[in-house]
C-alpha cells in the first residue's frame, strides 16, 4: 500500500538493462527505439547477431538500433546506434524513413520487456562497415556476436530467427525505392 502523498516510482529495469528501460504499471519493463536498415550498392543488409544471456544456445538476426536516450529523438537516436554499434557515420538527412513501425513484446535478461520501433532505411558502401566495436556497451559487448552482410535470398533462407520476422520480403519491397509510406508491422511476440 503506497502513501497517496508518495509519488509511484517505476522500479528499476534489471540489471544492466540501461536506464531508458521503465517498468510500466503492468510490470513490463518498456521503452522507445530507433532501428535501421542498413543497404550496401548491392542491396545487402547489415544485421546483428545476438543471444541472450539467459539463454545462451538461442541467437537471433536483427538490425542496427536501440533505445532512445532521454530527450533524444527517433533519427538522432537512430544515427548514435549506427555510429556505436558499426562504427559507421551518418547524419539525419540520410535517413529514409521511418519505412516501418512495430511493437514487440520478448524475454531478455529473464526479463518481460516491450519495444516500441521506428525503423528507417540508409544506404552506406560496404567499406564504409569496418567491424568497429569501440562504442559497444558493456551489455553488448557481452550478447552481441557478430555483424554481417546478408543478400535478400540468403537471409530469406537463414535457419535462425529473424527480427522483423520477414525482413528479407520487407526490404526488397523497399527496392528499388521506397514509396513514401510508412508501414505499420503491428505487434510481434516474440
Amino acid at each position: 500500500m503506497t502513501d497517496s502523498s508518495t509519488p509511484d516510482v517505476p522500479a528499476a529495469p534489471g540489471p544492466g538493462l540501461g536506464p531508458e528501460w521503465v517498468r510500466g504499471d503492468d510490470g513490463v519493463l518498456f521503452r522507445r527505439a530507433a532501428r535501421v536498415i542498413l543497404l550496401d550498392e548491392d542491396d545487402r543488409v547489415l544485421l546483428v547477431r545476438g543471444h541472450d544471456r539467459d539463454q545462451p544456445e538461442r541467437s537471433w538476426w536483427f538490425t542496427v538500433g536501440g533505445g532512445l536516450d532521454d530527450g533524444e529523438d527517433e533519427r538522432s537516436a537512430a544515427v548514435r546506434e549506427v555510429r556505436e554499434e558499426t562504427g559507421i557515420a551518418l547524419v539525419p538527412d540520410e535517413l529514409v524513413g521511418p519505412v516501418f513501425t512495430r511493437s514487440a513484446i520478448f524475454d531478455f535478461w529473464a526479463e518481460h520487456c516491450r519495444q516500441d520501433e521506428v525503423i528507417f532505411l540508409a544506404r552506406v558502401g560496404a567499406g564504409a562497415f569496418a567491424g568497429d566495436q569501440a562504442g559497444w556497451t558493456s551489455l553488448e559487448r557481452d550478447v552481441l556476436d557478430e555483424l554481417r552482410w546478408w543478400t535478400l535470398p540468403d537471409l530469406a533462407a537463414v535457419q535462425l530467427e529473424v527480427f522483423p520476422e520477414g525482413l528479407a520480403a520487407l526490404v526488397a519491397n523497399l527496392l528499388p525505392r521506397w514509396d513514401g509510406v510508412t508501414r505499420h508491422l503491428g505487434l510481434a511476440v516474440e
